[in-house]
């Protein structure tokens, strides 16, 4: 028997009423705001083309690692849901089928933030009104695919609809930006920029690194045999960028760990790392040296820089080597950020105008770490929780470790680090509640006063990010 899917207007609020309605006046002060979305992995040739998306699988299924990763850990394998073998061995083609054995199990995503972004998605997008499961994945399917193939479900249409301001993508620096330059020449307003992300030319253990050096080199121009000739090369590669709108670097280390070596010194382990010669140590040092030149190229040009450390990535051996990265086996690790971090801080930390955005996945450093350095360096801000703690309990933890040392002011709002394009405003919303139901709590008990706390959640909602990332 189908259930209701009943989306309450109170969700994620406190039950406290004098709470609830504090949190209620603040959430209709930001409601329909408009959407900043400075960090994301949306496809750009989704808007160059503005073609229709092709079907409910392959929109919703296939690109969502909080999906398939919660299905494969109870046993439905990744070719059942039709991910691409590296082999290109066979997988499951009938987009029907994958969307079946999704909705058979998605009872498995009860308590999870991907069961509030699709229970979002499915009522406010789809108009869908009965839980998705076995009995409803047919009759769900044919509505998502007959309202994708209208006009009004087009990328740009979908753009408008959300009441999105800007969206960043995030691009290899191989990357041609040949959607970002169509884009510019489109005549439609949407504004997306991209994100320059080089760890495949900055990480030895990346795969493909040696071809990759090779590319970046025949891009430039640059003689990438010399450590001064590939710091250019990343020069010019990011001027490229920020021709394309780019605001903002991305770095996706495995820790944290910064370098400030001699010239010589450096010279010689980027010799090493260039002829494969990188042991463990060298090329997790080179990692950290570069994260010290791209703080001084950022500093130069002005682009905010993102560390995101934390992962080990690409856990599983047999889905890496079976799919490839980034297929839902990345996982938290623990993070020193103080000591890591320090060659670079006694450089860098104590410029006004850089800005160094800190993300992580090992939430025991908000309280004793991250807010600290943050809520003292001038170059420092949090970025939100990601990935594993971009949920209700892991943005109230947030909120609740790390905005008693370094304030909100030390944070840069919210950001929804996706792929899948149709839950941004679910994520969004979500973010959005949160915030309304923390800042009423402060309101309630009272260590803030209502306006502060009108004022707050309007920035954190949106103009925070714009403006810590030169948007």
């Amino acid at each position: 028997m189908s259930q209701p899917l009943v989306l309450h207007p109170d969700r994620l609020f406190p039950a406290d009423a004098a709470t609830r309605a504090v949190a209620r006046q603040l959430y209709a002060l930001v409601e329909r705001l408009p959407i900043v979305s400075p960090h994301g992995h949306t496809d750009p040739r989704w808007f160059a083309e503005n073609e229709a998306f092709p079907d409910p699988a392959t929109l919703l299924v296939k690109p969502d690692h909080y999906i398939f990763r919660m299905l494969y850990s109870q046993g439905v394998k990744l070719e059942e849901l039709g991910l691409t073998r590296r082999d290109r061995g066979p997988v499951e083609t009938d987009p029907r089928k994958i969307w079946r054995r999704f909705a058979e199990h998605y009872h498995l995503f009860a308590g999870t933030p991907t069961r509030l972004w699709l229970d979002h998605v499915f009522a406010t997008l789809f108009n869908i009104d009965q839980r998705l499961s076995a009995s409803t994945a047919d009759r769900a399917y044919d509505v998502i695919a007959e309202k994708l193939a209208s006009p009004e479900f087009r990328p740009r249409a979908l753009f408008e609809r959300f009441n999105i301001d800007v969206i960043a993508t995030t691009e290899s620096p191989l990357d041609a930006l040949a959607s970002h330059a169509a884009l510019r020449t489109s005549g439609w307003k949407g504004r997306i920029v991209t994100t320059y992300r080089p760890d495949p030319v900055v990480d030895p253990d990346f795969a493909g690194f040696a071809d990759n050096l090779r590319q970046f080199g025949e891009l430039t121009g640059c003689d990438t045999g010399t450590y001064a000739g590939y710091l250019e090369a990343h020069r010019i590669r990011r001027a490229f960028f920020r021709a394309h709108g780019a605001t903002a670097t991305d770095h996706g280390h495995p820790t944290a760990l910064t370098a400030d070596l001699a010239g010589r010194e450096a010279s010689a382990l980027y010799d090493r790392v260039k002829h494969g010669q990188a042991s463990a140590a060298d090329a997790e040092l080179f990692r950290a040296q570069m994260l010290t030149e791209m703080a001084a190229m950022s500093l130069a040009d002005g682009m905010v820089m993102q560390i995101h450390s934390g992962a080990m990535r690409n856990h599983n051996p047999l889905i890496y080597n079976t799919f490839g990265r980034d297929m839902g086996a990345d996982m938290p690790t623990r993070t020193d950020y103080v000591h890591a971090l320090k060659p670079l801080l006694d450089r860098f930390g104590n410029e006004a105008s850089l800005t160094i955005i800190l993300f992580t996945l090992d939430e025991t450093v908000y309280a004793r770490e991250l807010a600290p350095l943050a809520g003292h360096y001038p170059a420092l801000r949090l970025g939100p929780p990601w990935w594993f703690h971009d949920s209700v309990e892991g943005m109230t933890r947030f909120r609740q470790q790390a905005i008693e040392t370094a304030g909100f002011a030390n944070t840069v709002g919210f950001n929804d680090d996706t792929r899948a394009y149709l839950s941004i405003p679910a994520r969004h919303d979500v973010a959005r509640r949160v915030d309304c139901a923390t800042l009423a709590q402060m309101v309630t008990t009272h260590r803030m006063e209502e306006d502060e706390a009108a004022r707050l959640v309007v920035a954190l909602a949106g103009s925070m990010a714009k403006a810590a990332y030169r948007l």
